[in-house]
């Protein structure tokens, strides 16, 4: 028997620890004994209902998670019994584009989640992990780094002197201005807090900008770069949008990652039209996307993912909390092992 969070009713107060009996591998299949595991926005929504209230429950959470392989099934060749490895949000997209019958099926909701001591899992849904970062540290990849990685290359096509428009001091934020300045670009972010900017210059940041102070952030954004930014990090969702268009440069693209401020907003198309503007979705990114961003951090091995706080196992509705409230800078981990 091993422990798990989980809960059979939405809302964090009904998040419990119990014991489950973790299968043996199958055919194809590996066990982990997981180490530590990263909290998204998308996991405190999970738990609140107020991502897919029709989820089926009981549900244990986290799409994050790493830890050590400890058994294979027959016929598993990828991993080996000893390696460090994390599990992928969508566990059947392999590389290509999506398919809605494959990244419906992620983890962390409809699949179980990370959140527990023991995790069997398909052999094709883990990666191994660059050596040179700490298990709290690897627990960030999967959806955090993955979404930033895919946003900057796999659909951006960001190189050498491009600029980048970075909104927020969040883990996937974070990582687009750590994985720009691997890439050479050059970044502008975006805070309502002069300390979390004062953070981010430290990291890197080329330029930073005070959203309350500059309610109307566009038009200076695009100034910096000359003529608009090559590419927005768009997280904000409706009260941003505008202004990430704003900030764009004529056929330059806006990554459309999250929507903290609303899901719904009047679209300026014209603005769109007239520009050439690209605006690409994206949804993390599959493993190919995933092995290629480990192979470019094993090169550096002095990026390192931001990690605000980390949380003991039985802490783990107290690390919901912290991440939903705002305050950190950076990921929030929660140390399983």
């Amino acid at each position: 028997m091993s422990r798990a969070w989980s809960f059979d009713r939405f809302g964090l107060e009904h998040l419990r620890l119990v014991e489950v009996d973790e299968p043996a591998p199958g055919p194809g299949q590996v066990t982990l004994a997981v180490t530590a595991c990263s909290v998204n926005y998308r996991d405190t929504l999970m738990v609140a209902g107020q991502y897919d209230p029709r989820m089926p429950l009981p549900l244990v959470p986290l799409s994050d998670g790493v830890g050590r392989v400890v058994a294979v099934g027959e016929g598993v060749d990828r991993v080996a019994v000893g390696d460090r490895v994390a599990a992928t949000f969508a566990p059947r997209w392999i590389a290509g584009e999506p398919e809605r019958s494959i990244v419906r099926l992620s983890r962390g909701g409809p699949l179980p989640g990370m959140l527990a001591e023991r995790r069997t899992l398909d052999a094709e849904g883990v990666v191994k992990v660059p050596e040179h970062l700490t298990d709290e540290e690897a627990a960030t990849l999967p959806c955090a780094a993955l979404t930033a990685w895919s946003s900057l290359v796999t659909e951006g096509n960001v190189t050498a002197g491009s600029t980048v428009l970075v909104q927020g001091t969040g883990g996937v934020s974070l990582f687009a201005l750590q994985l720009g300045k691997l890439l050479g670009a050059r970044v502008m972010i975006t805070s309502s807090s002069d300390e979390k900017l004062e953070r981010a210059r430290a990291l890197g940041a080329d330029a930073t900008l005070n959203y309350r102070t500059t309610p109307e952030w566009g038009r200076p954004a695009a100034k910096w770069a000359g003529d608009g930014v090559d590419l927005v990090v768009e997280v904000g969702g409706a009260k941003t949008f505008e202004e990430s268009l704003k900030a764009v440069r004529m056929g330059g693209i806006v990554s459309l990652i999250g929507n903290l401020s609303g899901s719904t907003a009047p679209v300026p198309l014209t603005r769109i039209l007239m520009s050439q503007v690209r605006v690409q979705g994206i949804l993390v990114g599959h493993r190919a996307g995933f092995e290629a961003m480990n192979r470019a951090l094993a090169a550096h091995p002095t990026v390192h993912p931001v990690v605000d706080r980390v949380f003991a196992f039985e802490e783990a509705p107290e690390a919901l909390r912290h991440l939903r409230s705002g305050d950190h800078f950076g990921k929030v981990v929660i140390r399983v092992a």
